[in-house]
């Protein structure tokens, strides 16, 4: 066996095990430029030092929810997502309103059906008193 034995060079490249912070302005920058159409996104990403998963990430927030959504970095939902969920809103309280009512009108019924019993009872009554 050889005493010595060649290895080739490494280089070894880390983080440090930290995350990043980058402030909303930066993102949004970063997001523009691969708007721009002269870089690919993955060749944005290397120039920041940003993973292309997280950038793509970015742009879709962006272009879906706007520079708040890459602020917070929150899901977007979508302007129809949005419109569909307000139209069945007011569906339901159309249908929680009337069936308000029709439990309001059947408990008048139900109150007034309950104080002219006795007075039919009284009037169903032969007039001598017998049963």
């Amino acid at each position: 066996m050889p005493g010595h034995v060649l290895m080739s060079e490494f280089e070894i490249i880390t983080d440090g095990g930290r995350r990043q912070r980058r402030s909303a302005e930066e993102k949004l920058r970063i997001v523009e430029e691969t708007l721009d159409g002269r870089d690919s996104i993955s060749a944005v990403a290397r120039r920041h030092g940003v993973a292309p998963n997280l950038l793509y990430r970015w742009r879709k927030l962006m272009l879906e929810g706007g520079s708040v959504a890459v602020t917070g970095d929150d899901d977007v939902t979508s302007n129809k997502t949005v419109r569909e969920m307000e139209t069945r809103i007011r569906e339901l309280e159309r249908q929680l309103g009337r069936k308000t009512l029709e439990a309001e009108i059947l408990k008048e019924a139900l109150e007034k059906s309950r104080s002219k019993k006795p007075t039919l009872h009284a009037l169903s009554l032969p007039k001598d008193g017998s049963r």
